[in-house]
């Protein structure tokens, strides 16, 4: 089993409720099966539910989270385990090393930019771990036809691209988490 597992998503809720209600059956989720919820330490919108939902399911939740984003009281105080790191740069490299795995709920700009650090990460050979999409009321879906776009014009390899695990069920996400299978870290074979 991928035990500690890595969630980006949106320090807002977003317009649609499904985004708040993935975020609590993720959060539950992970804590039922033993997980630990490795986040960016928020207290608002997704974050907070997230790491609230996998609290009250009795799960335990590590939050790493910058020091401007303290200062700015967007701390969650009531986590397992809060770490307290320089910038951005080392949270993300934080994160990545504590995590088995990668889940990117809804998010914006920040969501997007460490979803596809972490997911490059993995094309280097940085990791050998899952990066997937919850893809609540296809969210992702505009996102993943762009990407297919992508492989189609040849800038990313179709073998690649199917290493991005994408479901609209974290049981399922989960699952796909724990049967996965590093890719050929040989970037260059067909």
């Amino acid at each position: 089993m991928r035990k500690n597992i890595c969630v980006y998503c949106g320090a807002s809720t977003g317009n649609n409720p499904a985004y708040a209600e993935a975020a609590q059956q993720l959060g539950i989720a992970i804590a039922e099966q033993g997980r630990r919820l490795i986040y960016g330490g928020g207290n608002k919108g997704l974050m907070g539910i997230l790491a609230n939902a996998v609290l009250d399911a009795g799960g335990q939740v590590t939050g790493v989270i910058p020091e401007r984003l303290v200062e700015a009281e967007t701390a969650h105080h009531g986590i397992t385990d809060l770490e307290v790191v320089p910038d951005m740069h080392i949270r993300k490299a934080r994160m990545s090393e504590l995590a088995d795995g990668f889940i990117a709920l809804p998010g914006g700009i920040g969501t997007l930019e460490e979803l596809f650090e972490v997911w490059t990460w993995s094309q280097i050979g940085y990791h050998t771990n899952p990066v997937g999409l919850l893809n609540i009321q296809n969210f992702y879906s505009p996102m993943s036809q762009f990407l297919q776009h992508v492989a189609d014009e040849g800038f990313v390899r179709q073998s690649y691209l199917n290493t991005l695990l994408i479901s609209d069920s974290a049981h399922e996400l989960l699952n796909q988490f724990d049967q996965y299978q590093p890719h050929n870290l040989n970037r260059w074979a067909k």
